[in-house]
């Protein structure tokens, strides 16, 4: 069984910085694309950055320039991405969800994962 587990969600004010952590456990073969979504109320879920296996990053031009997602990287036996966030407006705010594209070894194929989801609130 695969889980992804968001953390570092928080109500943080206008302009401010906050980094998101998604951690990727489980019986992962290896990981094709790891990413970020958000959806705000009342919205559809909506892609914020993703990165490849090989380091290609891919952003929503609403956030390029302000956000930067890392590229996948191990610590112990978890898959690790962050999502570093920076000149937070409102419009920013919504549950963020990490995403993962992976393949395992009992079965052909790529399995695409979610996690539950982190909230960011900005707001003074």
């Amino acid at each position: 069984q695969v889980q992804l587990v968001e953390s570092g969600g928080a109500l943080v004010q206008p302009r401010g910085s906050l980094r998101l952590s998604c951690a990727a456990s489980g019986s992962i073969f290896s990981i094709t694309a790891m990413g970020w979504y958000r959806q705000a109320p009342g919205k559809q879920r909506e892609l914020v950055a993703t990165v490849t296996g090989g380091g290609t990053p891919k952003y929503a031009d609403s956030v390029k320039g302000r956000f930067a997602i890392s590229q996948i990287s191990r610590v112990h036996a978890d898959y690790m991405v962050y999502l570093q966030m920076n000149s937070l407006n409102p419009e920013d705010t919504a549950v963020y969800y990490c995403n993962a594209i992976i393949s395992i070894a009992t079965r052909p194929g790529y399995l695409e994962v979610w996690g539950k989801g982190t909230l960011v609130t900005v707001s003074s």
